[in-house]
């Protein structure tokens, strides 16, 4: 039979003193094991099962992880179908989408790329009070049929090979119609977001999109939650000093000067 070896204790005077910080050490556990669970969690950290289970409980509302029986497993949204990721931060999402909708004024044309946050956008610019007129390239055929029938804009779908998973077009096709324009602004999502990396994404398809709508765009905003801190994804897409600004909900050092929270959350 095979034993598995409990982890260390922490020492007394590194334990976490606060919640936020025993979630975040919990949020890195999960990235390097995939998993936890409850009881280990409580007793390495020397509080009561319920504390952890409410712990997992909100790292579970920021989307960071999905909470099982007697545990949780990380979350790996790259991975997800559109509609899977769309039920994720829902919230987080929309106040994003409305922070970057604040960067758009009228006559301008858009690079809008593919996902859940990027839909939420297209949401906020289909508002009566959203900047007019506008063009909004996109790849992503959900944003293209919510901007197809809204006032003054001007959607422009860039076809091509057609991922049902995703709901967006790739390939040589969907790339010349984006390198045939020229865009004021190019709002990316981002599957990762590190200090050292940058902007990464999880298929080269998906990369090579983002990386026509950063050389083609006068300034570059990414969006995206916390839970694409910290992460790296295999391929590349734009160094930090490429983009404008990061509108995202998490906190961190490198951020600075380039973070933009959402709509309500304080700095």
């Amino acid at each position: 039979m095979t034993m598995h070896t409990p982890p260390p204790l922490p020492a007394a005077d590194d334990l976490p003193r606060f919640a936020q910080e025993r979630q975040q050490r919990i949020a890195e556990l999960l990235k390097t094991r995939g998993r936890v669970e409850v009881a280990p969690l409580a007793a390495q950290y020397g509080v009561s099962d319920d504390t952890i289970r409410r712990d997992l409980r909100q790292l579970a509302a920021r989307g960071l992880v999905q909470k099982t029986h007697g545990g949780a497993v990380a979350l790996n949204t790259g991975v997800m179908s559109s509609q899977q990721r769309a039920a994720v931060m829902p919230g987080v999402k929309q106040a994003l989408a409305r922070t970057a909708v604040g960067l758009v004024q009228p006559h301008q044309t858009l690079f809008i790329d593919g996902g859940s946050t990027m839909l939420a956008l297209a949401h906020q610019l289909r508002a009566d009070d959203a900047p007019r007129p506008i063009t909004v390239v996109t790849h992503s055929l959900d944003v293209f049929l919510t901007l197809a029938d809204a006032p003054q804009v001007r959607p422009v779908l860039a076809g091509g090979h057609w991922l049902p998973e995703h709901r967006v077009f790739e390939g040589e096709q969907a790339l010349a119609t984006l390198q045939a324009h020229r865009a004021d602004i190019a709002f990316l999502g981002a599957c990762a977001l590190h200090e050292r990396t940058g902007v990464t994404a999880w298929q080269p398809g998906d990369a090579a999109i983002k990386r026509a709508m950063v050389r083609g765009a006068v300034r570059r905003v990414v969006l995206c939650d916390a839970s694409k801190l910290d992460q790296v994804a295999p391929c590349a897409v734009a160094e930090l000093a490429e983009l404008d600004h990061i509108v995202t909900d998490a906190e961190h050092p490198f951020l600075a000067g380039r973070r933009l929270p959402p709509m309500g959350q304080k700095n």
